[in-house]
């Protein structure tokens, strides 16, 4: 009998887990996303997977590994498993949807709700001026301020406009290196005020 992993993942055998006394980064990215899916304790933790699963193609490790072995981006250092760039709001890991891209271009994509409060993506209420801050991270820790509105909606509207431009920049940036769904999903890349 089969043991699941993660009562869904199937590890058929047919290609090694570890290597050199490691896992294999085929199995780290498998155990991983079998763990966003499917582990009630993770969720607790990352309640953004909640309802995410895994194709039943990728649930078979041999398939997955094949999978990665093909992709543009797998292996190389600092590259993730993106789930939802080529199609937003995606919940479903699967070979169709899935890419790898370089950390610097997910970081962009990052809502963090939990952190944000009640205002809009890129905006900050300045409690000693009142006004609404619009700001834009720009990597490495370190913020653009993009300037001072009376309305959340209006500094909403300047971020979006800058935040829409910087995502095509480095989408130029790694052009050359990312898949061209990726590329064309980044110079599409539409920043909502529901994000």
């Amino acid at each position: 009998m089969i043991k699941l992993v993660f009562g869904a993942g199937i590890n058929d055998r047919k290609y090694p887990t570890f290597a050199n006394g490691k896992k294999t980064k085929e199995c780290s990215l498998w155990n991983d996303m079998l763990k966003r899916c499917y582990s009630k304790k993770h969720q607790l933790k990352q309640p953004t997977y909640i309802g995410c699963e895994v194709s039943e193609n990728f649930k078979r490790y041999s398939y997955f590994y094949e999978w990665c072995n093909k992709q543009i981006g797998f292996g190389v250092e600092g590259w993730q498993l993106d789930k939802d760039l080529l199609v937003r709001g995606n919940k479903i890991y699967s070979e169709n949807l899935c890419v790898f891209i370089p950390r610097e271009l997910n970081s962009l994509l990052l809502t963090r709700d939990a952190k944000r409060g009640e205002h809009p993506l890129g905006v900050y209420l300045h409690k000693a001026s009142n006004k609404f801050t619009s700001m834009l991270h720009i990597g490495n820790g370190k913020r653009k301020c993009l300037g001072s509105y009376n309305t959340s909606e209006e500094a909403f509207n300047v971020y979006k406009i800058a935040k829409e431009e910087f995502i095509k920049e480095k989408a130029e940036k790694y052009k050359s290196q990312i898949d061209f769904r990726v590329y064309n999903a980044l110079m599409s890349y539409e920043v909502k005020i529901t994000d």
